[in-house]
């Protein structure tokens, strides 16, 4: 066993060891917090706020509605449908509140892919908006939920405001597909049929699930993370613990531009910043790049999360480099590997360190996170959070030597309870306490590791392995490209072949420039072999850009 070499690098100021069960529950957490920031702002969406008081009652009248209006008892599952708007905290700590598991469902979901999850995870109550409201009417007679609770987007803004937003969406933008749905009770009448009962606090324990959190939809059957209130609270008091040094209470705006039903923005946005009374900026539509940056003008934020290609979009924004970033304090990438090029950047512009974090759905989700005092190390994951151990594994399990690449182990009390219902697909990834993340890294002498790519998603070219992320990494540096997708095909010289697809802003930047400069810091074997040109990248929801389907379209175009 590898001593733990990352440990002289935590910040001073950093507890090596945190209190992960310092709160019996994610409840009790959230009534400290309420009673604590009382009339503070907790989240603004569209320039409405919401204190944490009117949280607490809000959510309150929610876990009302269900618990004494439906009658339903403790662990029925509540799937969640919405973007990021005021709703969303309300239901989600609504159904907390009420004892119940939360089932975080992706807005932009086909109606086949929000049958399997709701009937996968037994949901008996769905909440959702109603621009997506016409795909779950197509699955109503299959599926188990019995209520349906309805909102529309600008429902919670207030008087005439809320309502010119719902007829801008509806009518002018015509966001909204015509749907029936005559049994659904809208998301107001639930919070006024709420408010006439007196809410009684549920009792919880740090083993009761909280969330369900869907995962592998990319590499197999969506399977749901059983993630715990003990989880959630470990994460939640380990990155206030690494956060610590910068952030105070009552002080921090942070931009949340990620979606909340992902377990990044849910996790490190909407429950860890709530712990410090921050106050929450909901960006209901991020790909709106002017409408964002609008809204980012308007406030002196200090904390902003993000993907890469969110970072990365942003950077080549005008509007956006004309910001005053005085006031940021701490700016963290996840979801994705941080490409070299766009950290630099953003440093430059800003002045702060684009510090990558790394974590998984199962792991709650961080795991490792670079320093946040100025000693980050750009394109590393950093090292691992308080009372968490990493460390490198080859394919029958045994641990590496330092330097060497393997798979990355993860241990802590925010690793998952296990996959819902699925024993055998738990079995797959656990080896003891050990959760098994899939992808490739390597772990220096001082314990910081590089994520080298995903186990899968390894190119084999003539006997060498070639990692997507190293390749990507060298591509995104050549001036004129915007974003980059790299995958392998089936060669028959040299086994399979390095295959690029480029988002350019450079119109006269051409496959032929992209690979010289990629033989400037790429042995051969890894340099591209075929480039090709697209207007955009498929991405999921977050913006991670997907390699499976790059590959399944390139496939497809060869066979026409």
């Amino acid at each position: 066993m590898n001593d733990f070499p990352w440990l002289k690098h935590y910040p001073a100021s950093v507890d090596k060891q945190v209190n992960y069960a310092a709160y019996g529950s994610i409840s009790e957490l959230f009534d400290e917090c309420v009673k604590k920031y009382s009339d503070s702002v907790a989240y603004e969406c569209m320039g409405k706020t919401m204190s944490f008081n009117e949280l607490e009652i809000q959510s309150a009248n929610f876990a009302n509605y269900l618990t004494e209006v439906l009658k339903l008892k403790k662990g029925t599952r509540v799937a969640i449908q919405m973007p990021n708007i005021l709703q969303y905290p309300i239901a989600m700590f609504g159904a907390l509140r009420a004892g119940m598991i939360v089932v975080n469902t992706n807005p932009l979901y086909t109606s086949a892919e929000m049958k399997h999850q709701f009937n996968d995870s037994g949901a008996e109550v769905i909440v959702i908006v109603a621009n997506f409201a016409c795909n779950l009417e197509k699955i109503l007679p299959e599926i188990k939920a019995k209520h349906i609770i309805l909102t529309e987007l600008g429902d919670l803004l207030g008087g005439l405001k809320g309502t010119i937003v719902n007829i801008v969406v509806k009518h002018v933008k015509k966001m909204v597909p015509a749907y029936s749905l005559p049994k659904a009770v809208s998301f107001k009448s639930v919070l006024s049929q709420g408010a006439k009962h007196k809410f009684e606090p549920k009792k919880l324990s740090l083993s009761d699930s909280a969330f369900l959190q869907y995962t592998g939809g990319t590499t197999g059957v969506s399977k749901g993370a059983e993630l715990t209130h003990g989880n959630i609270v470990a994460n939640m008091q380990q990155i206030s613990a690494w956060m610590k040094p910068k952030l105070k209470e009552r002080e921090e705006i942070v931009v949340t531009a990620l979606p909340l039903y992902h377990i990044f923005a849910l996790t490190v946005n909407c429950l860890a910043m709530l712990k410090i009374g921050a106050h929450n900026l909901l960006i209901t539509n991020p790909r709106d790049m002017p409408g964002f940056i609008k809204e980012l003008s308007k406030k002196k934020f200090t904390v902003f999360t993000g993907v890469n290609t969110l970072f990365n979009g942003l950077l080549n924004q005008e509007a956006f480099r004309a910001l005053n970033f005085s006031s940021l304090k701490i700016a963290v990438g996840g979801g994705m590997a941080v490409q070299k090029a766009t950290a630099e950047k953003w440093k430059a512009l800003t002045g702060v360190p684009l510090a990558e974090g790394y974590g998984l759905t199962e792991t709650s989700p961080v795991a490792t996170c670079n320093p946040i005092d100025g000693t980050e190390r750009i394109g590393t994951i950093g090292i691992p959070l308080p009372n968490t151990e990493v460390k490198i594994c080859d394919d029958e399990g045994n641990e590496l030597l330092i330097g060497e690449r393997g798979e990355i182990y993860i241990k802590g009390p925010q690793v998952m309870k296990g996959y819902w219902n699925r024993p055998d697909e738990t079995a797959l990834v656990m080896n003891g306490e050990w959760f098994k993340s899939g992808d490739i890294g390597i772990m220096d002498n001082e314990g910081f590791v590089k994520i080298v790519d995903r186990k899968k998603e390894m190119i084999l070219v003539s006997g060498f392995n070639v990692y997507p992320n190293e390749v990507e990494d060298a591509i995104a540096s050549c001036p004129g490209v915007l974003e980059v997708g790299v995958i392998g095909m089936p060669d028959p010289k040299s086994n399979e072949k390095v295959v690029a697809y480029v988002v350019t802003k450079d119109l006269s930047l051409t496959a032929e420039k992209i690979i010289e400069h990629c033989k400037e810091s790429l042995t051969n074997y890894k340099v591209p072999r075929e480039v090709y040109f697209t207007d955009e990248l498929p991405k999921s929801n977050v913006g991670k850009i997907l390699r499976r389907v790059i590959k399944e379209r390139h496939m497809e175009k060869l066979s026409k």
